[in-house]
């Protein structure tokens, strides 16, 4: 499965799931129980007989897919040039880009925009990179791969940066997309990413500290929910 980098226009392009694949079946999940009238509670939630590790790899594709397509609406604007390096970010922190690794890894302040770009290439690097997210043609070294460590840490950077990413948005572009009417499916996103991260454990406290005005209100709601569906 191969996701296009961003074109010359600076839009990314969605991962899309073969059809009859490990990814189409579980998407399909997700889609239909949405479709149907089904609450997000139910949507997230791992379904009978499925593998986690596979419906957490899953969503991470998903998930990049709903930030990538809410950043191509913003990427064009010429207001993004006007961040500097350390502007743009919530309030009291600096997301900084780290590149390489071990003795070369380096760490530079980068704006808010860049940031995002950074971040969204990175990830579809990693999903593209069938060492790391093998394509499902073969279901069990698929799901073997999924359920190693190292995948499971993979995932955990990929779930911390789109947090992140959403922290940008929310801070600095909300307004814009209001304008353009996009703040629903904004907020329709951010709260099925929140749900599912909630559901699966995977955001430390300390990411999520800074937008805790934001995320505290839909915890509430998964947790009510949750209490609900179990009376």
């Amino acid at each position: 499965m191969k996701s296009s980098v961003p074109s010359a226009s600076g839009t990314f392009q969605p991962l899309r799931h073969r059809s009859g694949t490990m990814r189409d079946r579980l998407h399909g999940y997700t889609k239909r129980t949405l479709g149907a009238g089904g609450s997000i509670n139910e949507a997230v939630a791992l379904p009978s007989g499925e593998s986690c590790a596979g419906w957490v790899a899953v969503h991470a594709i998903d998930f990049y897919n709903d930030v990538s397509t809410l950043w191509a609406v913003m990427a064009t604007d010429p207001y993004l040039n006007s961040f500097g390096p350390g502007e743009g970010f919530p309030s009291g922190v600096e997301y900084r880009w780290s590149e390489g690794t071990g003795r070369n890894a380096t760490t530079v302040s980068v704006s808010a925009p860049v940031y995002i770009e950074k971040v969204l290439h990175w990830i579809a690097d990693q999903i593209n990179d069938e060492t790391k997210f093998p394509d499902d043609d073969d279901e069990a070294e698929a799901l073997r791969v999924f359920q190693t460590p190292q995948f499971a840490a993979l995932c955990g950077q990929i779930f911390r940066r789109l947090f992140r990413v959403y922290g940008i948005i929310y801070s600095s572009f909300f307004g814009t997309l209001e304008a353009l009417g996009m703040a629903p499916h904004l907020n329709t996103c951010f709260k099925h990413f929140m749900f599912f991260c909630t559901e699966f454990g995977l955001l430390p406290e300390r990411e999520v500290e800074p937008l805790e005005v934001l995320v505290k209100p839909i915890r509430k709601q998964y947790y009510n929910a949750k209490q609900g569906s179990t009376k």
